[in-house]
């Protein structure tokens, strides 16, 4: 019955649906805790035709679920950033979303050969990347260190030849508090 009052088909995402309904709750001032939602997208390595679009699916979903526009952009660079990383430097990978009550975790796992040095690489204008990748105006050296200024935490594992797995957090403003 609530798909039909939401407007939504009976194949709507129900778990997408159930963190709906807690966030309108949660508006209203009847606060219940948020459910768990998790979501993964594949990145293919290599392929720039759909490079991209992993991060566009979170900024869209994030987007469908009502949060505050500012923290989606937030997560939307970071997302971005990690997946181009993937496609230029890391096989196939991953790019995860977990919604939990208090915090976005924004996931990103690659079969690639992993950072040599992940303190140089978090510094801004260090690059890897090659002539090809820079002709296509990539290779400017600040994905990491993007990705360290717009998530509120973030954690690089890297062990040699064997991927890598980016994650951040970020944490949900209360609606509560003046900003």
């Amino acid at each position: 019955m609530r798909a039909i009052l939401l407007g939504l088909t009976e194949d709507a995402d129900l778990p997408l649906v159930k963190v709906r309904l807690a966030r309108l709750t949660a508006q209203s001032g009847n606060f219940k805790p948020m459910p768990q939602l998790k979501k993964s997208f594949h990145i293919k390595g290599r392929d720039f035709i759909r490079a991209g679009e992993a991060s566009i699916n979170v900024q869209n979903l994030l987007k469908s679920m009502d949060f505050d526009p500012r923290l989606i952009r937030r997560v939307a660079i970071c997302g971005y950033e990690s997946e181009m990383n993937v496609v230029m430097h890391g096989g196939d990978g991953t790019l995860s979303i977990e919604v939990d009550n208090d915090k976005l975790i924004l996931e990103i796992t690659d079969d690639g050969p992993g950072i040599e040095d992940i303190e140089l690489a978090m510094q801004a204008g260090y690059s890897t990347a090659n002539d090809d990748h820079r002709e296509m105006g990539f290779g400017a050296g600040m994905g990491l260190p993007n990705m360290k200024k717009n998530s509120d935490q973030i954690q690089v594992e890297s062990p040699p030849n064997d991927g890598t797995v980016v994650r951040m957090i970020f944490f949900i403003p209360d609606k509560g508090k003046s900003d």
